[in-house]
């Protein structure tokens, strides 16, 4: 444990920052898996968790959670994998 005020301070906020931020990636890992498994299985709902899938990368981004260019890339892929699923049927 450090001994300055302001370090100790830091480990405490660190800490928070760091069990926020996994649950925060959990979240957004769910929801990605949420949209990909009613991709696969065609679901009726699948283009509503597509776009809640998206919503969630984005606001991920701005938080910083993960690269926009992570993000971007995650959608694009949702997007692709939605379309080729409705172009199939």
């Amino acid at each position: 444990m450090p001994n300055i005020k302001s370090a100790k301070k830091r480990v405490i906020t660190s800490e928070t920052r760091r069990q926020r931020n996994s649950q925060d990636k959990s979240a957004l890992r769910k929801t990605v898996k949420k949209a990909r498994v009613a991709i696969a299985e065609n679901a009726e709902n699948k283009d509503e968790l597509v776009k809640a899938a998206s919503i969630s990368l984005d606001k991920a981004a701005s938080k910083g959670l993960i690269h926009k260019n992570a993000a971007a890339r995650k959608k694009s892929r949702l997007a692709k994998s939605a379309n080729a699923a409705d172009a199939e049927n």
